[in-house]
């Protein structure tokens, strides 16, 4: 009988298989001679060039890929965002995506990068005449063959004579030909310079710890911030704000008691009541109760109507992970997958904020009035973003980067969670966006230190945010 199971279950697997190669060979089939050189084109930071240049067909550079794991059965999307990319968006279908899931993927999982991207959107701004006129500028250093603009490209490419740091070349030719691809280019940096002041904070921020500079003052992303180009704002006009959940775990089974929490639930619940939302306090949550908690909120029907969501927890933790009062580690990912897009459809493209007060990693000997949310410590220091899923329009606000405490006060409440109250009260009204909030939360939390002056903490957020978030400014003034 096991044997009869495992060859139905072979037998399923292989058809599966197949199916899927035959959508492969489908795709293929669609695809033209041009298509496949714009293929190789954007695969040449993820299958040798050597491979590249041998593929014929749409077909070979597909092989190329499953061999290297780019394209598997069960998650065939940089196959569809270079289907994208090449504008062949009727042929996504048989990928099982629209055109919109893939463009609201695609700033969390493109593949193909910035410079790849750019020198395919400059050939496709040349035209033949502008192509014969770069190469009679470049005539002493190029082969005397027939090219076209992306051959030229990666020629220049392979040559070294530009990437991703040196532009110059392309800007001479681009300034002498076809001047309006200047925007193109101007746009690359701008998009650079934000990837490079929005990269997640991982472990060598245990430097900020030990009293090292920052390597951005918030001057800095000021600076760049201004030097980007206008960003589309999620919609904030709906009937109604949205809700928010707050958990609030004081008092638990087998783990320390948490004073000051209350402090920092009434501060939210205050703050984002403020904003227009409805709060829903719950109250030393078992992971039973978290799941009833969790569902009701994913099946809400209130989200229909509403702006955005917001998720709150206070309780102790450890890597990128959050205790129930029963004693019991959730991992925040399995929390932020309850409002994926597929999960919760009435959420989808909306903003969804999680805010989490627990430590991630190693405590620290509290002093008389500070305490840390710190549970059973381990030398693991796993990366923030395995917490958020891979989805846009995702935030995650931790009080910590991962492998270090929290700090709460007994009675005032966390350092996190007051200065994010603080900063939304004072923000908010000067028409500030979110990431610019939590950057001043960062740079507050990270100047305070305990009465010994030794201890510090860093929040870091991760997100996948599309658009800015930016809340109307309430008709009324928020008192403390």
């Amino acid at each position: 009988m096991t044997s009869q199971g495992q060859n139905l279950n072979s037998s399923s697997d292989d058809n599966c298989t197949m199916d899927f190669r035959q959508k492969l060979l489908f795709i293929d089939s669609h695809l033209g001679d041009q298509d496949v050189e714009r293929l190789r084109f954007l695969c040449r930071d993820c299958v040798s060039h050597k491979k590249l240049e041998k593929s014929s067909s749409a077909l070979e550079i597909f092989n190329h890929l499953l061999a290297e794991d780019l394209l598997r059965e069960e998650d065939s999307f940089f196959l569809a965002e270079l289907l994208y990319i090449i504008k062949q968006k009727s042929l996504l279908c048989h990928l099982c995506y629209t055109k919109e899931q893939v463009e609201s993927l695609l700033p969390a999982r493109r593949r193909v990068s910035l410079f790849r991207n750019l020198l395919y959107e400059l050939s496709e701004g040349m035209d033949s005449d502008n192509l014969n006129s770069m190469m009679f500028l470049l005539k002493d250093s190029i082969p005397k063959t027939q090219m076209t603009s992306l051959s030229l490209l990666a020629h220049l490419e392979k040559q070294a004579r530009i990437d991703e740091d040196n532009l110059t070349l392309l800007e001479m030719l681009c300034k002498n030909v076809v001047p309006n691809l200047m925007r193109k280019i101007e746009k690359y940096k701008r998009e650079k310079a934000a990837q490079v002041v929005t990269a997640p904070v991982d472990k060598e921020t245990e430097s900020l710890h030990h009293g090292e500079e920052e390597l951005f003052s918030r001057s800095d992303i000021k600076k760049f911030s201004r030097a980007l180009p206008e960003t589309p704002l999620y919609r904030m006009d709906r009937t109604h704000r949205g809700h928010c959940v707050v958990v609030n775990n004081h008092t638990f089974t087998s783990l320390a008691d948490r004073p000051g929490t209350d402090k920092d639930a009434e501060c939210l619940k205050s703050v984002f009541q403020w904003l227009g939302f409805s709060v829903h306090r719950y109250d030393n949550v078992t992971k039973e109760g978290l799941e009833k908690v969790l569902q009701e909120y994913r099946n809400h029907p209130g989200h229909a109507s509403g702006d955005c969501f917001v998720f709150c927890v206070l309780t102790h933790g450890k890597f990128g992970a959050v205790y129930s009062s029963d004693g019991i580690l959730i991992p925040i990912r399995e929390i932020m997958s309850h409002f994926t897009a597929q999960r919760c459809p009435a959420l989808a493209h909306k903003p969804k904020l999680f805010f989490i007060q627990a430590c991630q990693g190693e405590e620290v000997q509290p002093s008389v009035s500070i305490e840390a949310d710190a549970v059973n410590p381990e030398n693991v220091t796993p990366s923030l973003e395995d917490s958020v899923p891979v989805e846009a329009d995702f935030l995650l606000g931790l009080a910590t980067v991962p492998g270090y405490v929290s700090f709460r006060h007994v009675k005032e409440g966390s350092w996190y969670i007051q200065s994010l109250y603080n900063n939304l009260k004072d923000l908010v009204p000067r028409r500030e966006d979110i990431l610019s909030i939590l950057t001043a939360v960062n740079d507050d939390v990270s100047r305070q230190v305990d009465i010994y002056g030794k201890k510090k903490q860093m929040p870091q957020p991760a997100f996948t945010l599309r658009k800015k978030l930016v809340f109307p400014v309430p008709q009324k003034e928020l008192l403390d």
